[in-house]
């Protein structure tokens, strides 16, 4: 029940707390003062979907979401992502009492973490594991600096509520889906979603490539490959990404299971995203209006518009959806 120290601090983003603010700020001061015609943050986005790679690569992609991050109502927040350190089947909820960041530390809802791991029969994540997943961490200082605005005194800020979801099939997504339902449909309530997106190159193993700028006619180049006669690599990149990103904005969890298996799109929080579309397509069946609750894409970056197939790229989304 210790405090999970902030491990990736000075590693993958500044470790002193004036500098760190000085990247946020400025990450943030590129975000417009609107979005979709909302002023910031839209009221009722409480939900998100942020990437979790190194500030220098995806800190500014994060910032779209953090900027529409509706807190005014939050009790606690769930922070959901994707294991990178271990494999295992369904989900699993933090160990720790507390998520330490240079700014100061966030709290962990102890009371509703055992809830959840009751109601979904979830494991806890391993000790070890969960020091080195960096995939709930990268949240944790945008987090904390939305809830300083918000709420300005920390004794004031909402408690954290992060789990780790490993392997799961479309069935246990849905299922998860169901057991967060209640607490999606209270306002108390907020979620951050962590993904990246595509992961290109050989260290991934995905090198997909469409000469004819057609994802029904993808092949797979190798990094000792000539760069492609036909359109660059992050052509193809692009359309991966965009049909992926077009099936969260559906609204429809099957449609993005759909399609990740036939591109086999390296989402890397394609299961935290699923589970999140579960529930929010249930959440739109009870309102009986299927136009409802769904996710908006607003920033999409790459860390490098690959040419040849020996270099590499992950990609970067921030989407909202407001309840």
């Amino acid at each position: 029940m210790a405090t999970r120290p902030a491990g990736k601090a000075g590693l993958w983003y500044p470790e002193n707390p004036k500098t760190l603010e000085e990247l946020l700020n400025g990450y943030l001061a590129l975000v417009p003062e609107t979005i979709n015609h909302s002023s910031l943050p839209i009221p009722g986005a409480r939900v998100i979907i942020a990437p979790h790679a190194g500030y220098e690569y995806s800190g500014e992609c994060a910032a779209w979401a953090y900027s529409c991050l509706d807190l005014s109502k939050a009790k606690r927040v769930f922070v959901i992502g994707p294991s990178h350190t271990y494999s295992f089947g369904g989900c699993a909820v933090s160990n720790y009492a507390e998520y330490a960041t240079p700014f100061g530390n966030l709290t962990v809802d102890r009371d509703t973490t055992q809830r959840i791991k009751e109601a979904g029969e979830m494991e806890d994540i391993e000790l070890s594991n969960e020091l080195e997943e960096h995939s709930l961490e990268m949240h944790m200082p945008y987090l904390y600096k939305c809830c300083a605005k918000a709420f300005g005194s920390p004794e004031e800020f909402p408690t954290i509520v992060p789990i780790l979801i490993g392997s799961t099939a479309r069935a246990e997504e849905k299922a998860v889906g169901r057991i967060l339902l209640p607490y999606l449909k209270d306002p108390e309530n907020a979620f951050i979603i962590s993904s990246d997106f595509c992961h290109w190159g050989r260290r991934y193993h995905y090198m997909v490539y469409s000469a004819q700028n057609d994802l029904t006619k993808l092949t797979t180049l190798s990094e000792f490959d000539p760069r492609p006669a036909g359109p660059p690599i992050h052509e193809t990149i692009r359309l991966l990404d965009e049909e992926a990103m077009a099936a969260v904005e559906s609204g429809k969890h099957d449609n993005f299971v759909y399609n990740l298996k036939k591109t086999r799109n390296t989402v890397c929080g394609r299961h935290p995203i699923g589970i999140a579309m579960a529930a929010l397509e249930l959440l739109a069946k009870e309102a009986n209006d299927e136009t409802k609750y769904r996710f908006n894409v607003i920033s999409y970056k790459r860390s490098n518009l690959v040419q040849m197939p020996a270099q590499v790229s992950v990609s970067y989304v921030s989407a909202y959806a407001v309840l």
